[in-house]
């Protein structure tokens, strides 16, 4: 999925077939997440950028500064201020803006959450299926070092254990009792 020419090398050119089938199925999969976006979605994102940045934050600043400035030196310059202290519509304009920037945050934190929980699920489903490849690989080994004549034929109880796939369910079961478990003082 390179966007450069045919003839010019790129870094993922120097990484193992394996790695760079990943980074693009990983490529994939942000590429799929960010194009089931609804059009309120990606506007929300947009502006939690902007929201977010230190540039917004700098011109609010300067926006405050410049509004209270304004309206107290509007007076002495013979002008007639359009918000006088405690300056009602600044404070206003403030809790809309803080409403805004609360809730494109919130909007764009649930989106993240639920790409969180894929990474979380996908960790797990990789996790146990190594667990598993571990095990096999350890039972393999454990068989050959058995089946080898100079080797010796005592029985490597740790290497028996290790061989044996753990068993995903009781292992939820387990962590789920300590979690609903009173705590003890």
């Amino acid at each position: 999925m390179s966007t450069t020419p045919a003839n010019q090398k790129t870094p993922q050119d120097d990484l193992p077939p394996s790695v760079s089938e990943n980074i693009d199925t990983i490529t994939a999969f942000y590429q799929r997440h960010e194009e089931h976006m609804s059009v309120p979605q990606t506007i929300i994102e947009k502006m939690s950028v902007i929201l977010g940045s230190p540039g917004y934050v700098a011109a609010s600043v300067i926006f405050m500064i410049g509004w209270i400035v304004a309206n107290l030196v509007a007076l002495e310059l013979g002008y007639e201020e359009v918000d006088e202290p405690p300056f009602f519509w600044l404070q206003g304009i403030i809790a809309v803006n803080a409403f805004i920037i609360s809730t494109t945050v919130l909007i764009r934190q649930n989106r993240m959450q639920k790409l969180a929980q894929h990474h979380a699920r996908l960790d797990l489903q990789v996790n146990l299926l190594t667990e598993e490849k571990t095990s096999k690989i350890i039972a393999m080994l454990d068989a050959l070092r058995r089946d080898m004549p100079g080797m010796p034929s005592a029985t490597d109880q740790e290497a028996s254990d290790m061989a044996q796939p753990t068993d995903a369910q009781a292992v939820l079961a387990v962590i789920e009792n300590e979690a609903e478990a009173p705590e003890k003082d």
